[in-house]
């Protein structure tokens, strides 16, 4: 199992078992894998924020992350949360099972794996481009996104 921590308190904004990734909204790369879940997430298990938005600045700021330099994405769920390569590791384990086989490269030591990740993350605007401004979910894929109290 990919390596978690843990907060003292349930994350804001989710419901209990909820789980939510948090990506860079203007990266490209980001948000292909974004879309990739909403894709393959037939059993909509994730839920989605932007690092940009309301939400997920105060989901950063709850899991003590930088709330202006993001290098990594995160999973949250209740009072736990993954980074780096554990968090692409526990965003696989919802997929449906023919994404499985990929958990099997957790057999690779993490301080490679999340070296590996860490070379993308710093290259991703160079190498896949960059977004002016954070892009907001279509219409249909609206409520895969996590919305606060309004």
């Amino acid at each position: 199992m990919p390596v978690s921590q843990t907060r003292p308190s349930p994350a804001p904004f989710l419901k209990p078992g909820e789980t939510v990734v948090l990506f860079d909204g203007v990266c490209k790369l980001c948000n292909g894998w974004a879309r990739f879940l909403i894709r393959h997430d037939h059993p909509r298990r994730v839920r989605l924020a932007a690092v940009q938005s309301p939400e997920g600045q105060a989901l950063l700021a709850w899991a003590g992350l930088p709330l202006d330099q993001f290098e990594t994405l995160a999973v949250i769920r209740d009072q736990r949360y993954w980074v780096r390569s554990g968090a692409v590791f526990e965003i696989i384990a919802q997929l449906p099972s023919a994404w499985r086989p990929l958990l099997l490269l957790r057999g690779v030591p993490r301080v490679l794996r999340d070296w590996a990740y860490d070379r993308i993350a710093r290259n991703r605007y160079r190498l896949f481009g960059k977004y002016d401004t954070c892009l907001l979910p279509n219409p249909d894929h609206e409520q895969r996104f996590l919305k606060g109290p309004l």
